[in-house]
């Protein structure tokens, strides 16, 4: 109802103004004939006007035909001397006025039109919880939903089961807080959630919502800082305000590093602004006022640079890491999506969690769309099926498939070789991750991939097995080396990732007999540092035992090879006739050429 009033207004002012417009710019009847005053002279002495009708400065006559003429006098007293003398009937009219109200309402429009189009601009910005405010530019952009209304709950989050767990206190407080005051504990006034990319963060923090049933304040940290000084400040004192307001009541602040960065030892620079910022956000957080009943939650993926005054008990009490979910919770998340999907009995979600492992809630929710929307492609109103969350996954793992790039025979039978001798080393070597698909179709940058996936999550990782991932990498390149006596750059990216992983085993990881158990993080010189973090002599020394590590990769994978060049022309002789092999062809392979 309030729209409708609110729209009827506007149309009647519209109107009002269009009426008063009309009236200021109408034009006169066409039927009147204008008249210079010279003409109108030189008639009066012919006698042809018999009488005038004067209307302050201007003159109107009728001619014996009917016609109307008009004229407009000077404005001097002695006018109508000529005309008395002529002997002129003349009826004088005084001239009309506009009404008082439409004089004043004409003086008054311009100004009445600026305040209605500052009210309406303002309201429609205070509607949409302060993000338009035409001069409000201190004011909170915060968008605030109704707790009530909130479809989000705990059941739609899966895999982040610990995560979730440390959340439930916060909902069972904001629910009933006397049960908490009347034990004498004190809930946590802020919960930082943290953790890589896609993990659930900001889901989680609208679950606490729906599931409270509260006010919720949702803002980005880069909302905050402006290029006008003292508008962050002022932003955090007004979010405080409106979330006292509404409590008990939730504040989420999300990607929170925006504004919460360490401050800087010095004073001054681009950085002022933000650090005021940080001052008011810390003031607001835990100063001389409370907060009573208002949980600042806030999201981060880099928990590394935050101010340790944020993350002090009192304001950030509670840290939970939101982690990349493990098999079980990748099948929960897989499960969650899928509700949402027709899917056909022969998907088994285990193996696909088995077979993503790294994958964040984010990316397995792109997974199944892929898979929708390949069977939308389609239009036949089929379900999804095993096959198609294969090839869904293939598409987020490598990108998608380029069949209409053209490749020569020879860079295929190239890439072949290349791919076969990965895949006959990671078959070869106890250890490593079995290998699941092998292929020469090109997806994103790649001209072929060999897929591994581990039997089980590992969170660590031995020597033995990087060194296997050493020489599964090399397989590539020495595999070419062997079949065509040559090399190419195919094995650029596999060269880079050797350089990487083998430096990390022996500066960061301790894995070289030469070098020992010592950390060599970075050869750049500290910040206020003079001189590099290690010495000549022994970067020498590092980089000794790097070329080392990949010479024994190297040998061994040549060894491999070597020793079972049959298995390997045959392997890419089978990848040039199907394009793609999975486990089972490769045991065929395998079999038949030992």
């Amino acid at each position: 109802m309030k729209y409708f009033y609110k729209n009827l207004s506007i149309w009647l002012i519209i109107g009002l103004i269009g009426i008063v417009l009309i009236n200021v710019f109408k034009k006169p009847p066409d039927d009147i004939i204008h008249v210079n005053y010279t003409d109108f002279l030189k008639r009066i002495d012919q006698g042809v006007i018999p009488d005038i009708k004067m209307e302050g400065n201007v003159i109107t006559w009728t001619n014996s035909n009917g016609e109307s003429f008009k004229t407009v006098s000077p404005d001097n007293p002695t006018t109508v001397a000529p005309l008395l003398k002529s002997g002129v009937n003349i009826e004088v009219r005084e001239p009309k006025k506009p009404h008082w109200f439409l004089q004043t309402f004409l003086s008054w429009v311009p100004f009445l039109l600026i305040i209605f189009l500052w009210f309406f601009f303002t309201q429609q910005g205070g509607e949409k919880g302060g993000g338009g405010k035409a001069m409000a530019f201190g004011k909170s952009r915060a968008r605030l939903i109704d707790g009530q209304e909130s479809k989000i709950k705990f059941k739609d989050v899966a895999g982040v089961d610990e995560a979730k767990d440390e959340l439930v206190e916060i909902v069972d407080f904001l629910k009933d807080p006397s049960r908490f005051s009347e034990a004498g504990a004190r809930i946590p006034k802020g919960v930082l959630l943290y953790g890589e990319p896609g993990t659930g963060k900001t889901l989680l923090a609208k679950a606490i919502a729906g599931e409270a049933g509260v006010p919720f304040f949702s803002i980005s940290g880069s909302n905050f800082v402006e290029m006008y000084v003292g508008i962050g400040a002022s932003r955090v004192r007004d979010l405080f305000k409106e979330g006292k307001k509404k409590a008990p009541c939730i504040i989420f602040i999300d990607e929170i590093d925006a504004v919460g960065r360490h401050r800087s030892a010095g004073g001054g620079g681009g950085n002022d602004e933000r650090e005021q910022t940080l001052n008011q956000l810390l003031v607001e957080m835990d100063g001389f006022e409370g907060n009573e009943g208002v949980i600042i939650i806030a999201a981060t993926n880099r928990q590394d640079i935050l101010d340790p005054a944020l993350l002090r008990p009192g304001r950030f009490d509670r840290q939970v890491m939101v982690p990349l979910p493990d098999v079980g919770g990748r099948e929960q998340i897989l499960k969650v999506h899928a509700q949402k999907i027709q899917v056909h009995s022969d998907v088994n979600w285990k193996i696909i969690a088995k077979g993503t492992p790294g994958f964040s809630g984010a990316e397995l929710a792109n997974m199944v769309n892929e898979a929708a929307l390949m069977v939308a492609r389609k239009g036949d109103g089929g379900k999804v099926t095993m096959d198609i969350i294969e090839k869904a996954k293939d598409k987020v793992m490598m990108g998608a498939e380029r069949r209409s790039l053209i490749i020569t025979d020879k860079e295929k039978k190239i890439t072949a070789c290349h791919e076969a001798g990965h895949a006959l080393t990671a078959w070869m070597l106890p250890g490593a991750d079995p290998v699941h698909k092998v292929t020469i179709i090109p997806r994103g940058k790649a001209l072929g991939l060999t897929m591994q996936l581990p039997e089980e999550d590992k969170l660590s990782h031995s020597k033995s097995y990087l060194f296997n991932n050493l020489c599964i990498l090399l397989g590539g390149r020495i595999a070419e080396e062997l079949a065509f006596g040559d090399v190419t750059t195919g094995a650029g990216n596999d060269i880079d990732r050797v350089s990487d992983l083998a430096r990390k085993m022996v500066c960061e990881w301790g894995m070289s007999e030469e070098i020992g158990t010592i950390t060599f993080k970075s050869a750049s010189p500290a910040p206020g540092y003079p001189g590099p973090l290690i010495s000549e002599a022994t970067a020498k020394e590092i980089d000794g035992a790097v070329k080392s590590l990949i010479n024994s990769a190297y040998e061994t994978t040549k060894k491999i090879l070597s020793g079972n060049r049959k298995i390997l022309d045959a392997m890419t002789q089978a990848l040039l006739d199907h394009e793609t092999i999975i486990t089972e062809d490769i045991k065929k392979i395998v079999k038949e050429n030992s």
